[in-house]
């Protein structure tokens, strides 16, 4: 059995380098290799491609390695450049060369922010107030992350389309990049119902990443060998409960992917598949134009909830339809759990 080797996320990238960037622009030494700590307890340390200090700023960058994961952004390289910020600013960050600004609402972050998503913005802070910690700083810093050709490989993302202009983002929840090729992923979800009804579970649930899972979790009061990790694979879920059936499932997942299974997509993978704002609006008619400018199914959901119109609950109930249709003559009843990107309910069927 080969066995992939994981890799690291342009977030635990950045992180890397505004941690050694910060430590040199207060030591006056660059640590290489310079230490982390993920979200999930993982150490690892990372090798420095490049290193500038000046009187006033620091710079380090690090190369990503995806591992055996066929990601664009690796082998690129990823730049902090940290300088001092004013007294009481924390920190504050920019988009460099190659990391994109937000243009459009409907992500989680606001327009004209650098593309610089939630958790490496937290890791990032909790690494910087580190740093002062142990070294007399502030923490009050600016933090400017940059990206080798990140504009040119940004092409090869949805970015462009969400609004997400001038380079990519800086991703990750865990820091951790799992390889899986999709052969592998089916294969690991077939092993999943096999060992849930080999344990004489009559409920499993099939979750799109850890959030959904921790919702279905909680909510069904699921064990852990009865969450099957379904990742962008209903179609695979669903088409082998077909064939191996268990009483009862939940789907869960976030408002953008089930909006797909809403929409007949059984493959939720964002370059296979995609949200249909048409689709969407003609679940809200009376909406239709403002869904339509909403640029993602997250700032849809947000235009129906301040009009008091249940947008959630309609997505789960058509994507309750495509699951039924698959399952047809298969004694398994779905329930469908949507959420938002906080873990929020936002719908149910």
């Amino acid at each position: 059995m080969v066995t992939l080797r994981f890799g690291w996320t342009t977030g635990a990238c950045a992180t890397a380098a505004t941690t050694a960037a910060y430590t040199a622009l207060l030591t006056g030494e660059f640590p290489d290799p310079v230490g982390i700590t993920l979200p999930k307890g993982r150490t690892p340390e990372f090798a420095l491609a490049r290193e500038e200090l000046h009187a006033d700023r620091a710079m380090a960058a690090v190369v990503k390695d995806a591992g055996d994961d066929p990601d664009v952004t690796h082998g690129a390289l990823v730049r902090a450049t940290v300088t001092h910020g004013e007294p009481g600013s924390g920190v504050v960050f920019r988009a460099g060369p190659g990391v994109g600004t937000v243009t459009k609402p409907g992500l989680p972050l606001d327009v004209g922010e650098p593309a610089i998503n939630p958790v490496p913005r937290r890791l990032m802070r909790e690494h910087v107030a580190r740093v002062a910690a142990d070294h007399g700083g502030t923490g009050d810093v600016v933090v400017e992350v940059s990206v080798d050709h990140g504009e040119e490989l940004a092409k090869r993302t949805w970015n462009p389309r969400l609004g997400i202009l001038g380079g990519l983002s800086i991703l990750g929840t865990t820091g951790v990049v799992v390889p899986y090729s999709c052969s592998a992923w089916i294969d690991s979800i077939r092993r999943g119902v096999d060992v849930a009804r080999a344990a004489g579970y009559t409920h499993v649930a099939g979750c799109t990443g850890s959030t959904s899972e921790k919702v279905a979790a909680e909510l069904h009061g699921l064990p852990e060998d009865a969450l099957l990790d379904m990742g962008d694979f209903a179609g695979a879920v669903l088409k082998y409960l077909k064939r191996h059936p268990v009483p009862r499932l939940t789907i869960a997942g976030g408002v953008g992917k089930l909006s797909k299974l809403a929409d007949g997509h059984l493959d939720l993978h964002s370059g296979r598949s995609q949200v249909n704002l048409e689709f969407l609006a003609s679940l809200a008619p009376d909406l239709a134009a403002e869904i339509r400018e909403a640029n993602t199914a997250l700032g849809a959901l947000r235009v129906c909830q301040a009009a008091g119109v249940p947008l959630g609950d309609l997505i789960a109930a058509r994507a309750k339809e495509t699951a039924d249709g698959v399952l047809r003559g298969t004694p398994v009843a779905v329930d469908i759990v949507v959420i938002d990107r906080a873990g929020v309910i936002v719908g149910r069927a």
